[in-house]
């Protein structure tokens, strides 16, 4: 049986903070992410990819507040959708042209994917998930009036538009997606963590305004598709105790006991570490055997065994 891993891709890897995000910019930064990716595809696995969207769904939103006047704007849900869709297009191009620069007879495809929550999730009354540019406190208060935006404080007069961030429950299309992953090909899906929908009264999927966090769905698709691996891909090569003090400690190889240990002491924090740590929790718990944190250059040796931060099923050390 060949090794199955569902890889969530940070939306930075794609667009980098303090860069214009123009698209050359972005197809560049994704050729040299799915490169390192490749390492993957040659020890033949099969593979699922998500992706964070946060930046492209940040200049979606700037979008609009340039041309409201002209222009209808759009419900956080399309963002989400038109993201997925753009995002996996480059995704999906970049690793069609690698494939093909090696002889690799495979196909890739990229699957607009609803993610089921919860339409009285704690979230919606308090919503908390920072998005888009940061402005100050004068224009804070104008995009909240015109847009009905909630803004908060998220550094000192800094301020950014928070939405709701519910917990997924249900990945629609999930059936789908492993027979594909099972027939060998690469499938792109749940990108952003997937657009948040619900039942409603009628029984019917409505869109929500709200952002789900993509490891936290990424680990749920993991379980939905039975991988047995999930790689988180961030911009660190390792998780760390006590990060940025002079005795922070470089996490290499932990049992989930001892994650949940260190989860349950506040190692992480909330907007970094702290999702990747719950989600790899979950996949451990549910077929799961092993979860890689680390970044695109550690790749390669992470398959290895020797670098990036690993959490095993408890015992499997």
């Amino acid at each position: 049986m060949k090794n199955s891993a569902i890889i969530a891709l940070g939306g930075n890897a794609l667009s980098p903070k303090k860069e214009a995000g123009t698209i050359n910019q972005q197809f560049s930064h994704t050729k040299k992410s799915l490169n390192a990716l490749m390492h993957l595809v040659n020890h033949e696995y099969n593979i699922c990819i998500t992706h964070g969207n946060g930046p492209q769904v940040g200049v979606e939103l700037h979008r609009m507040q340039l041309t409201h006047n002209l222009l209808p704007s759009l419900p956080l849900e399309l963002c989400v959708a038109e993201t997925q869709g753009s995002i996996g297009y480059m995704i999906q191009q970049t690793l069609q042209n690698f494939l093909k620069n090696k002889s690799i007879d495979r196909e890739v495809v990229t699957l607009i994917t609803q993610s089921i929550v919860d339409e009285n999730d704690p979230s919606i009354k308090n919503p908390n998930k920072f998005i888009g540019k940061v402005v100050n406190s004068n224009d804070a208060k104008k995009l909240s009036k015109k847009f009905g935006w909630t803004m908060k404080e998220q550094n000192k007069n800094e301020w950014r538009q928070v939405v709701p961030s519910p917990m997924p429950q249900y990945i629609e299309h999930g059936r789908s997606i492993e027979t594909l992953v099972n027939n060998g090909i690469i499938v792109i899906a749940s990108g952003g963590g997937g657009i948040p929908t619900f039942w409603n009264e009628n029984n019917q999927l409505q869109g929500l305004d709200a952002v789900v966090d993509k490891d936290l769905s990424a680990a749920l698709l993991g379980r939905v598709i039975k991988a047995r691996e999930l790689w988180i891909i961030t911009d660190v090569d390792f998780a760390y105790l006590n990060w940025g003090q002079k005795n922070q400690k470089k996490l290499k190889k932990i049992d989930e006991n001892e994650a949940k240990k260190y989860l349950n002491e506040g190692h992480f924090q909330s907007g970094t570490m702290m999702p990747k740590f719950k989600a790899a929790l979950y996949f451990l718990k549910h077929h799961g055997e092993k979860v890689v944190i680390t970044s695109i250059s550690g790749i390669e040796k992470a398959l290895q065994n020797e670098y990036g931060t690993i959490i095993y099923k408890n015992q499997k050390i």
